[in-house]
């Protein structure tokens, strides 16, 4: 092993461990190890700097704008408002129709701000409705997680494995290139939390209700995490402002499904012209940065990049083919789809993202074989955090809203991380051959 093979490990260990350890910003460890990488030589300055000025990068501070701008112009309190009425009407079926309905916008929008929106609104219906808020907020950001699978820029997950791959030397992802494989695993997830996840969630809702929960205030600051305690207050709508972010959101997005420009151009070209527009003012416009997420993002793949450069990645996977020397390309992406999962449940998926991506391209160059079903499966796993309560940013949210208990994330998620890794791997089959 070189030396800039045993210091890119020892940075990534490190790196592990304070994020499983949670007492330092999420944000900050991984900025500590880009700089130490660079410090030590094994990056070149021009390396980092083209980390953060990636195409990833880019596009989920344009699509942030893009979003903060829809929240300010109260279009999406006025959408929720219209569900409120919905649900009245309909009882418990409006619920989950409302459910189905912000599903479908995190196929657009990143998961976390809906929840935050969405959580108040979902918890004050059930309780209006006389039923407990724990039957209807983890399967609320479950299914924002789950649709978030469908579109390229559903997750930052899938932005980040896209670039990644990009930097390996792989042609870059479609905008509806995951849908055949994401849309049967958010159907098939979301069945079960219809039909399921009530029964199993009845002991906690026949509890008397809890307090919301006391987070550890670092964990309140970790870009893995979230801030659970910010909730949106309700906006007024500006119909002017309103009409015209959802017009340019509209635009970015056609503009990028029908590959008139890569998504990074046509989301910067959106963020700026809802400025010049006066939809948003640029103080605002920063505001909705969200540099914590960024910067967090930003130093993983650095380290991405010196796991490839420094031949890190290639010895990974070197030891994954020996693990499944002998055996056929479906059992080589089983299990990398397994170990992927179980360390989305441990750090954050945008970091599991970027230390698993390079790997999955020699795993599957070693193999002779496609690298795109491998792409796609850490992807799909990078996303499935089901399983604990601070595996995804939404799931703290609703965990302190509704009081609910660790386990309760271990009994519901678990099924739906094996459902929906059995599912996801027969879509990546039929869609993406070898």
């Amino acid at each position: 092993m070189t030396l800039d093979q045993l210091l890119t490990l020892l940075v990534l260990a490190t790196v592990v461990a304070a994020l499983i350890w949670d007492k330092v910003r999420a944000d900050v460890v991984a900025l500590s190890g880009a700089a130490f990488l660079l410090i030590t030589g094994v990056v070149r300055p021009v390396e980092v700097q083209s980390a953060f000025a990636s195409p990833a990068i880019m596009a989920l501070a344009s699509l942030f704008v893009i979003a903060y701008a829809l929240e300010l112009s109260g279009l999406l309190d006025r959408a929720i408002t219209l569900g409120v009425g919905l649900c009245k009407r309909m009882g418990s079926k409006g619920i989950w129709l409302l459910l189905s309905m912000i599903g479908c916008a995190s196929c657009f929008l990143n998961s976390t701000p809906i929840v935050v929106l969405g959580a108040p609104v979902i918890r004050d219906i059930a309780q209006s409705l006389g039923r407990s808020p724990k039957r209807y907020l983890m399967p609320l950001s479950y299914i924002t997680v789950l649709t978030g699978c469908c579109t390229l820029i559903g997750t930052s997950t899938n932005l980040l494995v896209d670039d990644m791959a990009r930097v390996a030397g792989q042609p870059r992802f479609g905008f509806f290139e995951i849908t055949p494989v994401g849309v049967p695993v958010a159907i098939a997830g979301g069945l079960y939390l219809l039909l399921v996840s009530g029964r199993m969630l009845a002991r906690p809702e026949e509890e008397t209700p809890a307090q919301p929960k006391v987070i550890d205030p670092h964990a309140i600051h970790s870009a893995q995490v979230g801030d659970a305690t910010l909730f949106a207050e309700p906006r007024v709508l500006h119909p002017r402002k309103a009409a015209l972010a959802a017009g340019v959101f509209i635009a970015v997005i056609a503009l990028a499904a029908f590959n008139v420009a890569p998504i990074a151009a046509t989301a910067l070209t959106g963020a700026v012209a809802l400025i010049l527009l006066r939809v948003i003012s640029p103080d605002e416009a920063y505001a909705g940065l969200k540099p914590e997420i960024l910067i967090l993002i930003a130093g993983m793949v650095v380290i991405g990049i010196a796991m490839d450069q420094s031949g890190l990645a290639s010895q990974a996977s070197r030891l994954l083919i020996a693990s499944v020397e002998g055996l056929s390309p479906l059992v080589a992406l089983i299990v990398l789809y397994g170990v992927t999962m179980v360390l989305t449940e441990l750090l954050s998926n945008a970091t599991v993202a970027v230390l698993v991506t390079p790997v999955a391209v020699a795993l599957a160059d070693s193999l002779g074989v496609s690298p795109r079903p491998f792409l796609i499966a850490v992807m799909m796993a990078a996303s499935a955090a089901f399983a604990t309560p601070f595996g995804y940013q939404t799931n703290v949210i609703v965990y302190q809203m509704a009081g609910y208990r660790y386990m309760d994330f271990v009994r519901v998620g678990l099924p739906l991380n094996l459902i929906t890794f059995a599912v996801a791997i027969m879509a990546i089959l039929a869609a993406f051959p070898f």
